[in-house]
């Protein structure tokens, strides 16, 4: 029977007083180690491990089929990032961004854009890259390289707050981060922390990794982009881990399909971080949990891809795959091999043959398995 947490393992983190007369955080992730989880973050845990395996032999069998994959993920992955923040295009601009075949129009393509070369050079060089403040606010800098941000690459001159506006209008602080002049200090802390427990291989990567993470979002360092930089540094760290999921699946888009569970296991996980008594599991289970259904999803279109079988089939097994409505870019993400033609033409035939149902025209068109 897995032992109940003893949460004041976790949280021993000790406070002292700065010149100001107000006590700080400083942060020892050695202390985690001596935590007994429970079955649920072990079973997690030993679920990716498990699966990280078996797609490491996918990857050796059949790297060029995979590649596409590689594309659509890094699509999602920047579309649903920054729509988690409010910053979107169309479906057809975020493509041609993505692709680098065309240049961004307003503010928000910018933005969009710059995410895509930061997550190109995590794609590209994550070996090279030290987890370090330094390095940090150099990915910062790159995430505005496209439009004029004269806090680029800096920490937060003004103090930031995590807030949450109501359908009346009133605004409700949800929780305060740490004040500017704490800032440096505390994110070279967290960095050297994580480095060490890493280095000295004294705790799991995949506990490091979403503490880590946590105490970055309840410091956040900027005063904009702290959340798709949060994003960005989690697949840097599954990279330089040996997690490369993310590079097939886009994780961006795992979490703004059910971002309300980010948000809640945010907040439960935040409550008492600045007196260092914060519960931080339910954010690592959440982020646990969504790792290990980008890996699910990773087998199921390998799956599709591997087998070699003519479109009609594959389209039909990938519909299969769906419950309730679905369009085709639906079917784009698990039948990566197919083109865009080979993919209507399937569903054409499919409708015809009474399988599928066809609802809307254009950009609206869905479909649904008839049996």
């Amino acid at each position: 029977m897995a032992q109940p947490i003893d949460y004041s393992l976790i949280f021993r983190y000790h406070l002292r007083e700065n010149e100001r007369g107000k006590r700080m955080r400083t942060f020892n992730y050695s202390v985690i180690k001596e935590q007994k989880w429970d079955s649920d973050v072990l079973g997690l845990i030993a679920a990716i491990y498990k699966e990280a395996g078996k797609q490491e032999l996918y990857l050796k069998q059949r790297p060029e089929e995979l590649e596409k994959l590689v594309e659509i993920a890094k699509i999602q992955s920047t579309e649903a990032s920054n729509a988690i923040e409010g910053i979107v295009t169309t479906s057809t601009r975020i493509r041609q961004l993505v692709e680098e075949k065309t240049t961004p129009r307003n503010r928000d393509e910018q933005e969009i854009a710059g995410y895509r070369d930061v997550l190109s050079i995590i794609h590209e060089s994550f070996d090279a890259i030290p987890i370090t403040q330094n390095y940090i606010l150099q990915l910062h800098k790159i995430l505005y390289s496209h439009m004029n941000n004269p806090l680029a690459g800096r920490t937060k001159a003004t103090q930031n707050y995590i807030t949450a506006t109501y359908p009346d209008g009133h605004v409700e602080t949800l929780f305060t981060p740490l004040a500017p002049y704490e800032t440096p200090e505390a994110l070279d802390r967290i960095c050297e922390e994580y480095n060490r427990v890493i280095g000295n291989m004294e705790l799991e990567p995949l506990i490091a990794i979403p503490i880590f993470i946590h105490d970055f979002l309840c410091i956040h360092p900027f005063n904009d982009g702290n959340g798709r930089m949060s994003r960005l540094l989690t697949t840097l760290l599954l990279y330089r881990n040996g997690f490369y999921v993310g590079k097939y699946i886009s994780l961006e888009a795992k979490i703004a399909k059910n971002k309300d569970l980010y948000y809640d296991a945010l907040a439960q996980a935040q409550t008492g971080w600045h007196e260092g008594i914060e519960d931080v599991v339910p954010f690592i289970k959440y982020l646990l949990g969504t790792i290990l259904a980008a890996y699910k999803d990773f087998e199921d279109r390998v799956a599709l891809v591997e087998t070699k079988l003519p479109a009609l089939e594959m389209v039909r097994r990938a519909s299969k795959n769906r419950i309730g409505r679905f369009n085709k870019q639906d079917i784009r993400e698990l039948c990566p091999t197919l083109s865009d033609s080979s993919i209507e033409g399937a569903l054409r035939k499919l409708v015809a043959a009474g399988e599928l149902k066809k609802e809307g025209r254009g950009k609206n068109t869905c479909y649904f398995r008839l049996n």
